[in-house]
Protein backbone atom coordinates (compact mmCIF):
# COMPACT_ATOMS: atom_id res chain seq x y z
CA UNK A 1 0.00 0.00 0.00
CA UNK A 2 1.06 3.49 -0.24
CA UNK A 3 2.28 5.68 2.54
CA UNK A 4 -0.67 6.52 5.17
CA UNK A 5 -0.46 8.61 7.86
CA UNK A 6 -2.36 9.61 10.60
CA UNK A 7 -3.68 13.28 10.13
CA UNK A 8 -4.42 15.13 13.42
CA UNK A 9 -7.21 17.31 11.80
CA UNK A 10 -9.21 14.26 10.09
CA UNK A 11 -8.65 12.00 13.32
CA UNK A 12 -7.81 9.34 10.85
CA UNK A 13 -5.47 7.18 8.58
CA UNK A 14 -4.93 8.82 4.76
CA UNK A 15 -2.84 8.14 2.05
CA UNK A 16 -0.29 10.49 1.77
CA UNK A 17 -0.01 12.36 -1.44
CA UNK A 18 2.38 15.58 -2.57
CA UNK A 19 0.74 18.79 -3.65
CA UNK A 20 3.35 18.86 -6.19
CA UNK A 21 4.83 15.50 -7.55
CA UNK A 22 8.07 14.45 -6.22
CA UNK A 23 8.67 17.29 -3.63
CA UNK A 24 7.41 17.08 -0.14
CA UNK A 25 7.41 20.00 1.95
CA UNK A 26 7.64 20.02 5.79
CA UNK A 27 7.29 22.41 8.72
CA UNK A 28 8.47 21.66 12.10
CA UNK A 29 8.31 23.52 15.17
CA UNK A 30 11.14 24.16 16.84
CA UNK A 31 12.72 24.95 19.94
CA UNK A 32 12.72 27.73 22.37
CA UNK A 33 16.09 28.19 22.30
CA UNK A 34 16.50 29.02 26.68
CA UNK A 35 17.80 25.67 28.01
CA UNK A 36 19.67 22.44 26.40
CA UNK A 37 17.21 19.82 24.46
CA UNK A 38 15.68 17.63 26.60
CA UNK A 39 14.84 13.83 25.67
CA UNK A 40 11.60 14.85 24.60
CA UNK A 41 13.24 16.85 21.92
CA UNK A 42 15.14 14.00 21.34
CA UNK A 43 11.63 12.19 20.41
CA UNK A 44 10.20 14.61 18.79
CA UNK A 45 13.25 15.42 16.02
CA UNK A 46 14.43 11.91 15.77
CA UNK A 47 10.67 10.65 14.16
CA UNK A 48 10.66 13.96 11.94
CA UNK A 49 13.88 13.16 11.21
CA UNK A 50 12.67 9.51 10.24
CA UNK A 51 9.99 11.00 8.29
CA UNK A 52 12.20 13.08 5.99
CA UNK A 53 14.63 10.10 5.48
CA UNK A 54 12.01 7.74 4.53
CA UNK A 55 10.10 9.95 2.16
CA UNK A 56 13.64 10.67 0.49
CA UNK A 57 13.86 6.85 0.04
CA UNK A 58 10.58 6.41 -1.37
CA UNK A 59 12.31 8.70 -3.87
CA UNK A 60 10.92 12.59 -2.91
CA UNK A 61 12.80 15.39 -2.43
CA UNK A 62 11.76 17.08 0.20
CA UNK A 63 12.55 20.27 1.54
CA UNK A 64 12.36 20.63 5.45
CA UNK A 65 12.28 23.82 7.48
CA UNK A 66 12.20 23.87 11.22
CA UNK A 67 12.23 27.10 13.19
CA UNK A 68 14.24 28.53 15.96
CA UNK A 69 12.10 30.31 18.73
CA UNK A 70 14.55 32.99 19.67
CA UNK A 71 12.56 35.85 21.19
CA UNK A 72 10.28 34.61 24.11
CA UNK A 73 9.49 35.15 27.81
CA UNK A 74 11.49 32.34 28.71
CA UNK A 75 14.47 33.47 26.98
CA UNK A 76 14.05 36.79 28.18
CA UNK A 77 13.55 35.81 31.73
CA UNK A 78 16.92 33.73 31.55
CA UNK A 79 18.69 36.71 29.76
CA UNK A 80 17.51 39.10 32.41
CA UNK A 81 18.80 36.11 35.77
CA UNK A 82 22.28 35.72 33.92
CA UNK A 83 22.84 39.56 32.69
CA UNK A 84 22.93 38.92 29.20
CA UNK A 85 21.40 40.25 26.27
CA UNK A 86 18.58 38.10 24.59
CA UNK A 87 20.74 37.18 21.47
CA UNK A 88 23.55 35.47 23.94
CA UNK A 89 21.71 33.42 25.53
CA UNK A 90 19.75 32.28 21.70
CA UNK A 91 23.11 32.17 20.39
CA UNK A 92 24.35 29.61 23.08
CA UNK A 93 21.40 27.36 22.87
CA UNK A 94 20.94 26.93 19.32
CA UNK A 95 24.57 26.15 19.12
CA UNK A 96 23.88 23.58 21.58
CA UNK A 97 20.95 22.20 19.96
CA UNK A 98 23.07 21.56 16.58
CA UNK A 99 25.36 19.52 18.75
CA UNK A 100 22.82 17.54 20.13
CA UNK A 101 21.18 16.58 16.93
CA UNK A 102 24.15 16.18 15.59
CA UNK A 103 25.25 13.58 18.13
CA UNK A 104 21.86 11.80 17.45
CA UNK A 105 22.88 11.76 13.82
CA UNK A 106 19.60 13.69 12.44
CA UNK A 107 20.12 15.35 9.80
CA UNK A 108 20.44 19.27 9.22
CA UNK A 109 17.26 21.25 8.35
CA UNK A 110 16.79 22.71 4.76
CA UNK A 111 16.44 25.48 6.42
CA UNK A 112 16.49 27.13 10.25
CA UNK A 113 14.34 30.14 10.23
CA UNK A 114 14.74 32.40 13.77
CA UNK A 115 11.53 34.57 14.74
CA UNK A 116 13.83 37.45 14.79
CA UNK A 117 14.50 36.95 11.09
CA UNK A 118 11.12 37.71 10.23
CA UNK A 119 9.93 40.70 11.97
CA UNK A 120 8.34 42.11 8.64
CA UNK A 121 6.84 39.56 7.84
CA UNK A 122 5.02 38.80 10.97
CA UNK A 123 4.06 42.58 11.49
CA UNK A 124 2.88 42.21 7.66
CA UNK A 125 0.34 39.23 8.51
CA UNK A 126 -0.98 41.07 11.90
CA UNK A 127 -1.77 44.14 9.84
CA UNK A 128 -3.59 41.80 7.42
CA UNK A 129 -5.64 40.11 9.91
CA UNK A 130 -6.22 43.38 11.90
CA UNK A 131 -7.50 44.58 7.93
CA UNK A 132 -10.18 41.87 8.06
CA UNK A 133 -11.06 41.98 11.55
CA UNK A 134 -9.46 39.34 13.14
CA UNK A 135 -7.51 41.27 15.30
CA UNK A 136 -7.13 44.19 17.55
CA UNK A 137 -5.33 46.68 19.46
CA UNK A 138 -5.29 46.99 23.10
CA UNK A 139 -3.05 49.24 25.08
CA UNK A 140 0.05 48.64 22.51
CA UNK A 141 -0.80 44.94 22.20
CA UNK A 142 -2.53 43.10 19.50
CA UNK A 143 -4.64 40.16 20.03
CA UNK A 144 -6.41 37.82 17.95
CA UNK A 145 -10.35 38.04 18.20
CA UNK A 146 -10.57 33.96 18.53
CA UNK A 147 -14.47 34.26 18.14
CA UNK A 148 -13.93 35.48 14.61
CA UNK A 149 -13.24 32.77 13.02
CA UNK A 150 -15.47 29.93 13.27
CA UNK A 151 -13.55 27.29 12.85
CA UNK A 152 -11.58 27.64 15.78
CA UNK A 153 -10.83 24.19 17.59
CA UNK A 154 -10.99 22.14 14.80
CA UNK A 155 -7.79 20.73 15.07
CA UNK A 156 -8.54 19.83 18.56
CA UNK A 157 -11.67 19.05 18.54
CA UNK A 158 -13.53 21.21 20.77
CA UNK A 159 -15.45 24.00 21.27
CA UNK A 160 -14.80 27.24 22.48
CA UNK A 161 -16.68 26.91 25.63
CA UNK A 162 -14.90 23.60 26.36
CA UNK A 163 -11.21 25.46 25.81
CA UNK A 164 -12.45 28.10 28.09
CA UNK A 165 -11.04 25.56 30.73
CA UNK A 166 -7.80 26.22 29.70
CA UNK A 167 -7.96 29.70 29.58
CA UNK A 168 -7.34 30.54 33.48
CA UNK A 169 -3.73 31.35 34.76
CA UNK A 170 -3.31 34.47 32.72
CA UNK A 171 -2.22 38.06 34.09
CA UNK A 172 -4.96 39.88 34.65
CA UNK A 173 -4.39 43.24 33.48
CA UNK A 174 -3.74 40.99 30.39
CA UNK A 175 -7.17 39.98 30.96
CA UNK A 176 -8.83 43.18 31.31
CA UNK A 177 -7.30 44.64 27.64
CA UNK A 178 -9.15 41.05 25.49
CA UNK A 179 -12.05 40.59 24.57
CA UNK A 180 -12.37 36.72 25.03
CA UNK A 181 -10.76 34.61 27.52
CA UNK A 182 -8.90 32.85 24.69
CA UNK A 183 -8.01 35.82 22.81
CA UNK A 184 -3.95 35.66 22.21
CA UNK A 185 -1.47 38.09 21.64
CA UNK A 186 0.03 38.71 18.25
CA UNK A 187 2.40 41.33 19.22
CA UNK A 188 3.27 42.47 22.83
CA UNK A 189 4.15 45.96 23.60
CA UNK A 190 7.87 46.79 25.00
CA UNK A 191 7.63 46.61 28.71
CA UNK A 192 10.60 49.22 30.90
CA UNK A 193 12.08 46.46 32.16
CA UNK A 194 12.64 44.78 29.49
CA UNK A 195 14.98 47.43 27.76
CA UNK A 196 18.78 46.95 27.27
CA UNK A 197 17.62 42.44 27.42
CA UNK A 198 16.35 43.59 23.72
CA UNK A 199 15.87 45.93 21.13
CA UNK A 200 12.06 46.41 20.47
CA UNK A 201 10.80 46.61 17.12
CA UNK A 202 8.94 49.47 15.01
CA UNK A 203 5.27 48.30 14.22
CA UNK A 204 2.56 50.52 13.01
CA UNK A 205 0.84 49.97 16.66
CA UNK A 206 3.97 50.82 18.63
CA UNK A 207 7.25 49.22 19.60
CA UNK A 208 7.48 45.87 21.08
CA UNK A 209 8.04 41.97 19.75
CA UNK A 210 5.92 38.97 18.75
CA UNK A 211 3.84 36.54 20.47
CA UNK A 212 4.74 32.90 20.29
CA UNK A 213 2.02 31.93 17.92
CA UNK A 214 2.34 34.06 15.06
CA UNK A 215 6.33 33.47 14.32
CA UNK A 216 5.40 30.19 12.52
CA UNK A 217 2.19 31.07 10.43
CA UNK A 218 4.77 33.53 9.37
CA UNK A 219 7.97 31.32 8.63
CA UNK A 220 5.36 28.74 6.85
CA UNK A 221 4.35 31.68 4.52
CA UNK A 222 7.52 32.54 3.62
CA UNK A 223 9.03 29.37 3.39
CA UNK A 224 6.12 27.36 1.34
CA UNK A 225 3.65 30.03 0.79
CA UNK A 226 0.18 29.78 2.04
CA UNK A 227 0.20 25.71 2.18
CA UNK A 228 2.64 22.87 3.08
CA UNK A 229 2.16 19.51 2.84
CA UNK A 230 2.72 18.24 6.24
CA UNK A 231 2.90 20.59 9.78
CA UNK A 232 4.59 18.36 12.73
CA UNK A 233 5.35 18.45 16.51
CA UNK A 234 4.68 17.44 19.61
CA UNK A 235 1.26 16.32 20.84
CA UNK A 236 1.19 19.43 23.10
CA UNK A 237 1.67 21.86 20.81
CA UNK A 238 -1.88 20.76 19.11
CA UNK A 239 -3.37 23.35 21.83
CA UNK A 240 -3.48 26.28 21.53
CA UNK A 241 -0.04 26.32 19.50
CA UNK A 242 -1.48 24.64 16.14
CA UNK A 243 -5.08 25.40 16.88
CA UNK A 244 -3.83 29.60 16.75
CA UNK A 245 -1.30 28.85 13.85
CA UNK A 246 -4.25 27.60 11.69
CA UNK A 247 -6.43 30.52 12.53
CA UNK A 248 -4.18 33.28 12.29
CA UNK A 249 -2.22 31.74 8.16
CA UNK A 250 -6.14 30.58 7.16
CA UNK A 251 -8.15 34.00 8.38
CA UNK A 252 -5.76 35.69 5.78
CA UNK A 253 -5.27 33.00 2.98
CA UNK A 254 -8.31 31.34 3.19
CA UNK A 255 -6.54 28.52 2.31
CA UNK A 256 -5.66 25.06 4.42
CA UNK A 257 -1.93 26.15 6.04
CA UNK A 258 -1.10 22.33 5.78
CA UNK A 259 -2.22 19.33 4.39
CA UNK A 260 -1.42 16.66 7.33
CA UNK A 261 -0.94 17.38 10.98
CA UNK A 262 1.19 15.02 12.62
CA UNK A 263 2.06 14.47 16.40
CA UNK A 264 4.83 12.85 18.38
CA UNK A 265 3.31 11.03 21.64
CA UNK A 266 5.10 11.90 24.92
CA UNK A 267 7.89 10.96 27.05
CA UNK A 268 7.27 9.77 30.52
CA UNK A 269 10.34 8.67 33.04
CA UNK A 270 9.41 5.88 34.88
CA UNK A 271 5.92 5.99 34.02
CA UNK A 272 5.85 9.94 35.69
CA UNK A 273 5.70 12.75 33.32
CA UNK A 274 9.05 14.35 32.66
CA UNK A 275 9.44 17.52 34.47
CA UNK A 276 11.75 19.33 36.35
CA UNK A 277 9.64 19.93 39.00
CA UNK A 278 10.05 16.20 39.56
CA UNK A 279 13.00 15.96 39.38
CA UNK A 280 13.42 13.54 36.69
CA UNK A 281 14.20 16.13 33.90
CA UNK A 282 16.86 14.90 31.58
CA UNK A 283 18.80 16.23 28.86
CA UNK A 284 20.22 14.80 26.39
CA UNK A 285 23.79 15.83 26.52
CA UNK A 286 23.65 14.67 30.34
CA UNK A 287 22.77 11.07 29.20
CA UNK A 288 25.99 11.70 26.68
CA UNK A 289 28.27 12.66 28.90
CA UNK A 290 27.16 9.88 31.51
CA UNK A 291 28.55 7.35 28.24
CA UNK A 292 24.91 6.58 26.70
CA UNK A 293 25.75 5.79 22.90
CA UNK A 294 23.65 8.15 20.98
CA UNK A 295 22.84 5.39 18.35
CA UNK A 296 21.76 3.21 21.53
CA UNK A 297 19.40 6.25 22.83
CA UNK A 298 18.51 7.05 19.13
CA UNK A 299 17.11 3.01 19.14
CA UNK A 300 15.19 3.66 22.44
CA UNK A 301 13.10 6.16 20.50
CA UNK A 302 12.45 4.34 17.63
CA UNK A 303 10.95 1.58 19.07
CA UNK A 304 7.92 3.06 20.01
CA UNK A 305 5.93 4.02 17.12
CA UNK A 306 5.69 7.77 16.78
CA UNK A 307 2.53 8.61 18.35
CA UNK A 308 2.45 6.07 21.37
CA UNK A 309 3.76 7.12 24.56
CA UNK A 310 7.34 6.09 24.98
CA UNK A 311 8.86 5.23 28.64
CA UNK A 312 12.28 5.93 29.40
CA UNK A 313 13.37 3.77 32.14
CA UNK A 314 16.75 2.94 33.32
CA UNK A 315 16.54 -0.78 32.05
CA UNK A 316 14.69 0.25 28.78
CA UNK A 317 17.98 2.06 27.92
CA UNK A 318 20.27 -1.36 28.62
CA UNK A 319 17.71 -3.07 26.81
CA UNK A 320 18.56 -0.76 23.45
CA UNK A 321 22.15 -0.50 24.02
CA UNK A 322 22.53 -4.38 23.61
CA UNK A 323 19.91 -3.92 20.73
CA UNK A 324 22.18 -1.65 19.45
CA UNK A 325 25.58 -3.55 19.98
CA UNK A 326 23.61 -6.76 18.19
CA UNK A 327 23.21 -4.27 15.10
CA UNK A 328 26.42 -2.62 15.14
CA UNK A 329 27.81 -6.00 14.61
CA UNK A 330 25.74 -6.36 11.56
CA UNK A 331 26.61 -3.24 10.21
CA UNK A 332 30.44 -3.54 10.57
CA UNK A 333 29.81 -7.34 8.41
CA UNK A 334 32.14 -5.81 5.86
CA UNK A 335 34.83 -5.06 7.73
CA UNK A 336 35.43 -8.72 8.86
CA UNK A 337 33.90 -10.85 5.64
CA UNK A 338 35.37 -10.08 2.01
CA UNK A 339 32.19 -9.38 0.10
CA UNK A 340 31.81 -8.78 -3.77
CA UNK A 341 30.29 -5.66 -4.96
CA UNK A 342 26.57 -4.36 -3.96
CA UNK A 343 23.61 -5.46 -6.17
CA UNK A 344 22.17 -2.46 -8.83
CA UNK A 345 19.34 -2.03 -6.40
CA UNK A 346 18.54 -3.18 -2.82
CA UNK A 347 14.19 -2.29 -3.10
CA UNK A 348 13.26 -5.74 -4.28
CA UNK A 349 15.12 -7.41 -1.39
CA UNK A 350 11.62 -9.52 0.31
CA UNK A 351 13.17 -7.69 3.87
CA UNK A 352 12.85 -4.36 2.00
CA UNK A 353 9.60 -4.91 1.22
CA UNK A 354 8.20 -6.36 4.89
CA UNK A 355 10.29 -2.93 5.71
CA UNK A 356 8.33 -0.71 3.71
CA UNK A 357 5.25 -2.51 4.60
CA UNK A 358 6.03 -1.46 8.45
CA UNK A 359 6.98 2.46 7.60
CA UNK A 360 4.11 3.22 5.30
CA UNK A 361 1.18 2.04 8.42
CA UNK A 362 1.94 5.75 9.79
CA UNK A 363 5.87 4.98 9.99
CA UNK A 364 5.89 2.25 12.12
CA UNK A 365 9.38 1.98 13.24
CA UNK A 366 8.75 -0.59 15.92
CA UNK A 367 7.51 -2.58 12.97
CA UNK A 368 10.75 -1.64 10.68
CA UNK A 369 13.07 -2.06 13.36
CA UNK A 370 12.00 -6.42 13.65
CA UNK A 371 12.60 -6.79 10.23
CA UNK A 372 15.98 -4.95 10.31
CA UNK A 373 17.34 -7.24 13.50
CA UNK A 374 16.01 -10.10 11.82
CA UNK A 375 18.13 -9.43 8.84
CA UNK A 376 21.25 -8.34 11.87
CA UNK A 377 20.62 -11.68 13.10
CA UNK A 378 21.12 -13.22 9.78
CA UNK A 379 23.76 -11.56 8.65
CA UNK A 380 25.49 -12.07 12.44
CA UNK A 381 25.58 -15.80 12.49
CA UNK A 382 27.44 -15.62 9.19
CA UNK A 383 30.11 -13.07 10.57
CA UNK A 384 30.83 -15.78 13.43
CA UNK A 385 30.17 -19.30 10.81
CA UNK A 386 33.19 -17.39 8.96
CA UNK A 387 35.23 -15.93 11.64
CA UNK A 388 35.49 -19.61 13.42
CA UNK A 389 36.85 -20.90 9.82
CA UNK A 390 33.39 -22.69 8.77
CA UNK A 391 33.04 -20.38 5.61
CA UNK A 392 29.77 -18.59 4.88
CA UNK A 393 26.65 -21.01 4.53
CA UNK A 394 25.71 -19.00 1.67
CA UNK A 395 26.73 -17.08 -1.44
CA UNK A 396 28.57 -14.10 -0.94
CA UNK A 397 26.99 -12.63 -3.48
CA UNK A 398 23.79 -13.68 -1.50
CA UNK A 399 25.25 -12.08 1.79
CA UNK A 400 26.26 -9.18 0.52
CA UNK A 401 22.79 -8.68 -0.58
CA UNK A 402 21.65 -9.11 2.69
CA UNK A 403 24.14 -6.94 4.27
CA UNK A 404 23.88 -3.88 1.50
CA UNK A 405 20.01 -4.18 2.39
CA UNK A 406 20.18 -4.02 6.05
CA UNK A 407 22.63 -0.95 5.53
CA UNK A 408 20.06 1.05 3.27
CA UNK A 409 17.14 0.33 5.74
CA UNK A 410 19.07 1.14 8.76
CA UNK A 411 19.83 4.72 7.06
CA UNK A 412 16.58 5.23 6.66
CA UNK A 413 16.02 4.79 10.49
CA UNK A 414 19.15 7.01 10.86
CA UNK A 415 20.83 4.05 12.36
CA UNK A 416 24.76 4.08 11.62
CA UNK A 417 28.08 2.39 12.79
CA UNK A 418 31.07 3.92 12.59
CA UNK A 419 33.83 1.73 11.87
CA UNK A 420 35.75 -0.22 14.32
CA UNK A 421 38.91 1.39 15.81
CA UNK A 422 42.12 0.95 13.45
CA UNK A 423 44.17 0.48 16.21
CA UNK A 424 44.43 -1.90 19.37
CA UNK A 425 43.13 -0.44 22.90
CA UNK A 426 46.00 -2.02 24.80
CA UNK A 427 49.64 -2.27 22.04
CA UNK A 428 48.47 0.90 19.84
CA UNK A 429 49.10 -2.12 16.71
CA UNK A 430 48.22 -0.51 13.71
CA UNK A 431 46.75 -2.21 10.74
CA UNK A 432 49.97 -2.88 9.02
CA UNK A 433 51.69 -3.63 11.49
CA UNK A 434 49.13 -6.51 12.68
CA UNK A 435 49.60 -7.74 8.64
CA UNK A 436 53.55 -8.07 9.10
CA UNK A 437 53.29 -10.21 12.49
CA UNK A 438 50.34 -12.64 10.17
CA UNK A 439 53.19 -12.75 7.36
CA UNK A 440 55.53 -13.87 9.80
CA UNK A 441 53.42 -16.35 11.35
CA UNK A 442 52.59 -17.99 7.96
CA UNK A 443 56.11 -18.35 7.28
CA UNK A 444 57.02 -19.97 9.83
CA UNK A 445 54.04 -22.20 9.33
CA UNK A 446 55.56 -22.62 5.93
CA UNK A 447 58.62 -23.89 7.35
CA UNK A 448 57.09 -26.05 10.47
CA UNK A 449 58.31 -24.26 13.10
CA UNK A 450 54.40 -24.35 14.59
CA UNK A 451 56.22 -23.24 17.94
CA UNK A 452 57.03 -19.72 16.51
CA UNK A 453 53.75 -20.12 14.74
CA UNK A 454 52.09 -20.62 18.21
CA UNK A 455 53.82 -17.87 20.03
CA UNK A 456 53.04 -15.42 17.05
CA UNK A 457 49.83 -16.01 17.09
CA UNK A 458 49.18 -16.32 20.77
CA UNK A 459 50.75 -12.81 20.97
CA UNK A 460 48.56 -11.19 18.90
CA UNK A 461 45.36 -12.92 20.73
CA UNK A 462 46.67 -11.06 23.97
CA UNK A 463 46.49 -7.94 22.19
CA UNK A 464 43.02 -8.56 21.09
CA UNK A 465 43.54 -9.80 17.74
CA UNK A 466 42.08 -13.10 16.75
CA UNK A 467 43.32 -15.01 13.42
CA UNK A 468 41.17 -17.60 11.62
CA UNK A 469 42.69 -19.44 9.35
CA UNK A 470 40.87 -20.43 6.00
CA UNK A 471 40.61 -23.62 3.82
CA UNK A 472 42.47 -21.97 1.34
CA UNK A 473 45.71 -21.39 3.16
CA UNK A 474 44.76 -17.42 4.19
CA UNK A 475 44.35 -16.21 7.12
CA UNK A 476 41.77 -13.59 8.14
CA UNK A 477 41.88 -11.37 11.32
CA UNK A 478 39.20 -9.83 13.71
CA UNK A 479 39.80 -7.25 16.80
CA UNK A 480 38.19 -8.77 20.15
CA UNK A 481 36.20 -6.08 21.81
CA UNK A 482 37.85 -5.24 25.33
CA UNK A 483 36.45 -7.07 28.18
CA UNK A 484 35.22 -9.94 26.19
CA UNK A 485 36.30 -13.89 26.09
CA UNK A 486 38.62 -14.26 23.15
Amino acid sequence: MPLHLYNTLSRRLEAFTPLHPERVTIYACGVTVYDYCHLGHARSYVAWDVLRRYLTFLGYTVHYVQNFTDIDDKILRRAHENGETMVTVSDRYIAAYHEDMAALNILPASAYPRATEVIPEIIDLIQGLLDRGYAYVAGGDVYYAVTQFPNYGKLSGRQLEQLMAGASGRIEEEEQRKRHPLDFALWKAAKPEEMGVYDPWEAPWGKGRPGWHIECSAMVRQAFGATVDIHCGGMDLIFPHHENEIAQSEAVTQQPLARFWLHNGFVTVNAEKMSKSLGNFTTIRDLLAQGVEPMALRLLVLQAQYRKPLDFTPEALTAAAKGWQTLAEALRLNQQVPLPPPPQDVKSHPSCQAFCQAMDDDLNTAAALAVIFDLAKTLNREQHRYLHGGGLGRSPAAVSRDWHTLVALAQVLGLEAKEAPKTSPTMGLSDEEIQNLIAARTAARQAKNYAESDRLRDLLLAQGVKLVDQKDGTTHWFRVPAGSTP
